[in-house]
């Protein structure tokens, strides 16, 4: 065997064990990549759509992540660029879908943060449907509501968030406490009308 199909057989087993590294350690993240892409666009088929595009684009990248750094927030910083960049294609800002936790784990959240008792279930379903939620969330400006997405519903971490969004610690911090009490002035204007 010749040095170049050496090198050459040394190149296929090299991608072959880094798509196998792939599949054992991203694909297993599929399902936590999916819950935050649904809650950034409309549809399901809109989240399958980035999901796929961002595990494509994982791939194709797979040879600059890191290995032992955060799979997860790689990935999910992926997600939202991609996500970004197809709202600026299009003109127009994600929406949001029905949190699958339900109205009163937003609403736990926002007071808890605020150093409120935690409201019991049955007096938020009462004073907010569903749809309130989603659409109070819907009208917190980008940079905020994607730090409460990934902080308050999708249970990251300020520094995971702060790797995903590529923004300092101290700017999550902020982003989230005035996205959170922005979220709860809208929310307090939904149930007043």
């Amino acid at each position: 065997m010749s040095e170049t199909e050496a090198a050459g057989a040394r190149r296929i087993a090299a991608e072959a064990r880094g798509r196998v590294r792939f599949e054992e350690e991203a694909l297993e993240l599929a399902d936590q990549v999916y819950r935050v892409a649904r809650r950034l666009v409309r549809t399901r088929e809109e989240a399958e759509e980035l999901v796929q595009e961002t595990y494509v684009r994982a791939f194709r990248s797979w040879s600059s992540y890191t290995p032992g750094t955060n799979m997860r927030a790689w990935l999910l910083r992926i997600l939202t660029n991609l996500n970004l960049d197809r709202g600026r294609k299009i003109q127009r800002t994600p929406d949001l879908q029905p949190l699958e936790e339900g109205d009163y784990f937003l609403a736990n959240k926002l007071a808890a943060a605020e150093g409120e008792q935690a409201l019991d279930q049955e007096r938020v379903v009462e004073k907010l449907s569903q749809d309130n939620v989603v659409e109070a969330l819907s009208e917190v400006p980008h940079d905020f509501r994607d730090v409460v997405v990934l902080v308050d519903i999708g249970e990251f971490s300020y520094a995971d968030a702060a790797q995903i969004l590529d923004v300092p610690i101290g700017t999550v911090m902020s982003r989230l406490h005035r996205g959170r009490r922005i979220l709860k002035q809208k929310l307090a204007e939904e149930s007043l009308t």
